[in-house]
């Protein structure tokens, strides 16, 4: 082997040593599981901690080291990931540690909760000496590994630099800014869209049941009527400039549809306790004086709690 050859060899040598860096994954749900497999599949050594050790079989069986407590798993490895339902699990799963098993540790909190609470959590990391990264996972487990899925980052900027390449093994990380709510800030922007569609999509299913259409029979219809983007592309621009006026469409003429909803709903004696909320909002929209603005002007409705 020549010189070059030989100097190309520890060049890849050193870079494979920095990228695979050692990760710790702690929740072992569905989505922890298919994060701490995503590090496994690219070469990173995989520490795992869950309260119920048997769901790391498979991993430890691919190559993982069950921890034997939640400290031997936040001190196995400089970069930790946290996969568990909210910041107070969190705390409860960390929170008896010492200081000193946290110094020098960079928390990647995936969790979902509030902006306050991210930015708490960070606070609380801090002052036990670790850095905190807030993300906001925008795929179900079954898109962890693909660079077509993208997380969400907020928190110190040279942290996420430093662990970006590690971070990449579960989608394309997506750095937004320093703070720390940010990233928490738009995943909920990005819930609050997904569970209200998702939930009118199985309003629909039930309403067609009740007429003898299957899901497969309306998902035609689902897939045209989910696609709001054209909606989206007009309303932007008009909601931005503070433009709400009903030339196009009416916030009366959205009531009265929403009530149309609503009563083929109840005569099919399905649950009407979703369309019910919608045509509430229209009248409480109507009501405040918007009955000839578009519906965006709902924007105002919504923007006073």
């Amino acid at each position: 082997m020549d010189t070059r050859q030989t100097t190309q060899t520890t060049q890849t040598t050193q870079t494979t040593q920095t990228t695979r860096r050692p990760v710790t994954v702690i929740g072992l749900g569905p989505m922890g599981q298919a994060m701490a497999g995503a590090f496994l599949d690219r070469g990173h050594p995989v520490t795992v901690w869950n309260r119920t050790p048997a769901r790391a079989d498979g991993l430890v069986a691919r190559g993982a080291v069950r921890a034997e407590s939640v400290r031997d798993a936040v001190t196995a490895s400089e970069l930790v990931v946290l996969s568990v339902i909210d910041y107070d699990a969190m705390y409860a799963t960390l929170g008896g540690l010492d200081h000193d098993a946290f110094a020098g540790r960079v928390l990647v909190n995936l969790s979902s909760d509030t902006p306050d609470k991210a930015r708490a959590g960070a606070a609380w990391a801090a002052a036990r000496g670790a850095a905190h990264l807030t993300g906001g996972v925008l795929t179900p487990p079954s898109g962890i590994g693909s660079a077509d899925s993208a997380t969400y980052y907020s928190g110190p900027k040279e942290v996420f630099d430093a662990h970006r390449t590690a971070l990449e093994a579960l989608t394309t990380a997506d750095y937004r800014g320093e703070d720390p709510g940010l990233a928490a800030l738009l995943y909920q922007l990005n819930m609050v869209m997904f569970w209200t569609s998702l939930t009118s999509y199985w309003q629909a299913v039930a309403l067609a049941g009740a007429h003898g259409l299957t899901a497969g029979d309306i998902l035609p219809l689902a897939t045209r009527a989910l696609d709001l983007t054209q909606f989206l592309e007009f309303y932007t621009p008009r909601v931005d400039a503070g433009d709400h006026s009903g030339a196009v469409d009416r916030l009366s003429m959205g009531l009265a549809s929403a009530r149309h909803v609503l009563d083929t709903v109840r005569d099919a004696g399905v649950d009407g306790t979703l369309p019910a909320a919608v045509v509430d909002l229209f009248r409480r929209g109507v009501e405040a004086g918007h009955a000839a603005d578009s519906c965006s002007s709902l924007v105002e409705v919504l923007s006073k709690s």
